[in-house]
């Protein structure tokens, strides 16, 4: 059974940081592609970032690159989303989604077949 954990979330002042972790499991082998997804209320869900199988190659929503950072840590299952320079308009829930397959990813929710419960990021001007 593959479960996806999200942790890190909380509250934090604008300009400020947080990490996020996603930790992965159940699945057979190491290729699946990772993407994080926020979803704000009364707002549709966004894809800020995702990461390839074989994490060679990372994408990013042009509302956070250049201040999101999306790694993966092979040895713990886990995929790291560094948020820096923070602003209140990334306030939302942020969850992670997982598929098994060697390639690239994408940002069409459609493609991923596992999802976590998602973690709250709050950020204050």
């Amino acid at each position: 059974q593959v479960q996806l954990v999200e942790s890190g979330g909380g509250y934090v002042q604008s300009g400020g940081s947080l990490r996020l972790s996603c930790e992965v499991s159940g699945f057979a082998q190491d290729y699946y592609t990772i993407a994080w997804y926020r979803q704000a209320p009364g707002k549709v869900r966004e894809g800020v970032a995702c990461i390839s199988s074989s994490a060679t190659n990372t994408y990013y929503s042009d509302s956070v690159k250049g201040r999101f950072a999306f790694s993966r840590d092979y040895a713990k299952n886990t995929a790291i989303l560094q948020m820096d320079d923070l602003k209140p308009d990334d306030s939302a829930v942020y969850t992670c989604a997982a598929d098994e397959r060697w390639g690239l990813c994408t940002f069409f929710p459609y493609e991923y077949a596992y999802w976590g419960q998602g973690t709250q990021v709050a950020v204050s001007s």
